[in-house]
């Protein structure tokens, strides 16, 4: 990655530059058999598709704070970099009622509805599929995402210094320069380098997850096996999935 890049957008975009058809993102969801892999050109092109939305029909601006109610999965780290890439604020966990629009799974939909700004609700069903009824009072992001541009462009330039990422009802506001060295250092710390493949299960409720589950291999020029329900596998089919793919290093949470 380059020496220059300040926020997590930076990065995808170095990413991007040196190698667009290496994987980048694999998710697996362990209770339903999922399996997405997404090259660094398809995350992109989600992250550029969710970006327009954000900042065009949603018509978020830099600084508004955005509630993300998701669990580990592979939109919620395109909305992740999508909000890195419009200036927009992610908190994730946060409170709905403070933020100025949401973004929520199905499991907290009625949490969600406590945001009186706009609402986006995401299915989480394989293949990015469309809710069988949109909920009362959201958009469906599988319906309005398609049909955006493929790239995008801020209206203005993204701060790195600005808040970009809040982590937990307490957490402080990191900065996008902040957030990236962080990665950085989680990278080394991990010995990742250049080509590693990191299995993360840990969920998207900490630093730790979002970094291991993302922000660290994409700092290091690597990539993720993103695992939600690991623990449905046995031990036997959790070495299967590591050999199967190529996986350096795991990032678990401890047993019991």
């Amino acid at each position: 990655m380059n020496a220059t890049d300040r926020t997590p957008a930076d990065l995808l975009q170095s990413a991007l530059a040196a190698d667009p058809a290496r994987p980048l993102v694999t998710f697996y969801d362990d209770a339903t058999g999922e399996r997405v892999e997404l090259s660094v050109a398809t995350f992109a092109n989600w992250v550029a598709k969710t970006a327009n939305l954000l900042q065009g029909d949603l018509a978020a601006e830099p600084g508004d704070r955005l509630a993300l109610l998701l669990p580990a999965h592979w939109q919620s780290a395109v909305w992740l970099l999508a909000c890195s890439s419009t200036g927009v604020v992610a908190e994730i966990g946060g409170d709905p009622a403070a933020a100025d629009l949401v973004v929520s799974g199905p499991e907290t939909l009625d949490a969600a509805r406590a945001c009186s700004g706009e609402r986006v609700a995401l299915s989480l069903r394989p293949l990015g599929a469309r809710f069988p009824q949109v909920p009362q009072g959201f958009i469906d992001y599988a319906v309005e995402v398609p049909a955006q541009g493929d790239r995008f462009a801020p209206f203005a330039p993204v701060d790195p210094t600005a808040p970009a990422l809040v982590v937990g009802a307490d957490g402080p506001a990191l900065s996008g320069t902040e957030v990236v060295e962080r990665a950085r250092a989680d990278a080394a710390r991990r010995g990742l380098e250049p080509g590693a493949r990191l299995l993360s299960s840990l969920p998207y409720d900490t630093w730790d997850g979002l970094s291991a589950g993302l922000l660290a291999p994409l700092a290091a020029g690597g990539s993720v096996v993103l695992c939600r329900n690991l623990d449905r596998l046995s031990p036997a089919e959790v070495d299967q999935r590591r050999a199967t793919e190529r996986v350096t290093a795991m990032a678990t949470a401890p047993a019991g």
